[in-house]
């Protein structure tokens, strides 16, 4: 009689563990999916994981770990090399594309797919920022923005300031012993965008700038838990400092405008923005000036500051395409009018080699892993269909890795890139369409530049090689690359 009573219990555990796991694995199911009726048969393969979280957690723990990619091969080795999947993404239902055609398709067709990104990113980007306006708003920000920052004339009268800040930084360095190397490029790209929007501002307002964004990036591919202690709530902090800075140099900019102060002949960024108006004459609010300058310094200089490194370091890594590299340097050098001084845009052109060594760390590091868009309707992708609502995540890291594509995909190898064209959707290091990343031409020539001067005079010690790496916000030693500056004996 006892013995039947425990068994009992143990089968209605057993029954109640069984019933729950199956509530707890549909309840997105019943959620997201059922209100789709038919259409819930022609979604891609895939899971929306937990209730609420989905695959946040599985998500986060890959990219914990020393495999990252290992997120998206489980959605393969269960589904099938399909390229697209269906999960439970940053909140909310979404589908995962990772083959190139599908991924060019989802970037470039403005007609059915809008910028999708996070509730969360955007309360710490901007909605007013380029991430969050209309395809129309955008066009508009784009033709003010895009000349001054990538421009020909524009990257001409850059050029000389980059190169002062990079030969100043790189001589600064030798003397200071340990240093780490990420923190001191991001502060070096900082201060040159900087520059390009703001003319310039003190030491210390870029040092506490600089920090707060390092704040706000940890906070971006984090979850929006806004509780003390998670670093969405920190980034949140970072974000009211930074708009509190803008707003201040904006009303300053503003009074000596209605103090008719004279201003400099050159005009900055912040100019531009100040003077933008549409065809009726309408000017751009504090706000979206705020916002369109908070994601143009983030951007700015952590994608050129990470890059940088990597190169550096990859470089190091490999004694051939570094010597390789450092030899088509020199070769610029010789081939120089004694008279000239510094370098000129039409050698900066010449870079062939470096360009490959630049483009391979790109692929290699994928400084940001995927972009966010959402469908503007049901849109049908290969067969699947893709419901009006949902988001849909660009995954970089699975194009740039695939070994259909590049052999050997996580060998460092710039010659991968003699005589190899990518095809469209394949290389994606800016995004693709219209809302390509307007500073991509800086970015190279602030990183081009720097690898000139460094592979000239310079060689890197890392204190710790064998140091982990950490995935998220971006790809990093957990040290910031902890090394010492050498100049060159020859």
């Amino acid at each position: 009689m006892e013995l039947g009573i425990i068994w009992t219990v143990v089968l209605c555990i057993l029954g109640a563990r069984v019933a729950l796991k199956w509530l707890l694995k549909n309840t997105n199911w019943w959620l997201h999916e059922r209100r789709l009726g038919e259409k819930q048969y022609s979604l891609p393969p895939g899971d929306l994981g937990w209730p609420f979280l989905g695959n946040m957690w599985s998500f986060l723990r890959a990219f914990k770990s020393n495999d990252p990619d290992s997120f998206i091969s489980t959605f393969v080795s269960r589904f099938g090399r399909t390229g697209i999947y269906k999960a439970f993404m940053f909140g909310s239902p979404s589908v995962i594309v990772t083959a190139p055609e599908t991924c060019r398709r989802v970037l470039t067709d403005d007609d059915c797919f809008k910028p999708g990104w996070p509730r969360s990113t955007m309360q710490l980007i901007g909605r007013k920022s380029f991430i969050g306006i209309s395809y129309e708003e955008h066009k508009r920000l784009r033709r003010l923005t895009a000349a001054p920052v990538n421009g020909n004339e524009a990257l001409s009268m850059y050029a000389k300031y980059i190169e002062e800040n990079v030969v100043s930084s790189l001589n600064k360095w030798t003397t200071m012993g340990e240093i780490e190397f990420l923190t001191e490029l991001r502060k070096l790209t900082f201060r040159i965008i900087m520059h390009i929007f703001l003319s310039s501002e003190s030491e210390p307002v870029m040092e506490a700038l600089e920090r707060e964004y390092t704040t706000l990036n940890y906070g971006v591919r984090a979850m929006g838990i806004n509780l003390p202690g998670f670093a969405y709530h920190k980034a949140l902090k970072a974000r009211k400092n930074l708009v509190a800075t803008f707003q201040s140099i904006v009303d300053e900019r503003r009074n000596l405008r209605k103090k008719s102060v004279v201003l400099p002949a050159k005009k900055d960024m912040m100019d531009a923005l100040l003077d933008a108006e549409d065809e009726n004459g309408r000017k751009l609010t504090d706000e979206e000036i705020i916002d369109v300058l908070l994601m143009y310094l983030n951007a700015g200089h952590e994608s050129s500051g990470h890059t940088a490194m990597w190169a550096a370091i990859f470089l190091e890594q490999h004694p051939e395409y570094l010597q390789k590299a450092k030899a088509e340097q020199e070769e610029i050098v010789r081939k120089r009018p004694p008279t000239q001084i510094g370098l000129t845009l039409k050698e900066f052109r010449e870079m062939e080699y470096l360009s490959k060594v630049i483009d391979e760390t790109l692929r290699v590091i994928t400084f940001s892993l995927t972009v966010f868009r959402e469908a503007k309707m049901d849109v049908n992708i290969g067969g699947y269909t893709i419901p009006k609502g949902w988001k849909v995540l660009v995954w970089f890291r699975s194009v740039h890795l695939d070994p259909e594509i590049y052999v050997n995909p996580k060998e460092f190898n710039p010659s991968r890139w003699d005589g190899f064209t990518p095809k469209a959707g394949t290389f994606l290091p800016f995004g693709a369409g219209s809302r390509l990343c307007p500073g991509n031409d800086l970015a190279k020539l602030e990183i081009s530049i720097f690898l000139h001067y460094f592979l000239l005079h310079y060689q890197m010690e890392r204190l710790n090689p064998g140091c982990p790496v950490r995935y998220l916000p971006h790809t990093r030693p957990t040290d910031n690359c902890l090394a010492r500056i050498k100049k060159c004996s020859t």
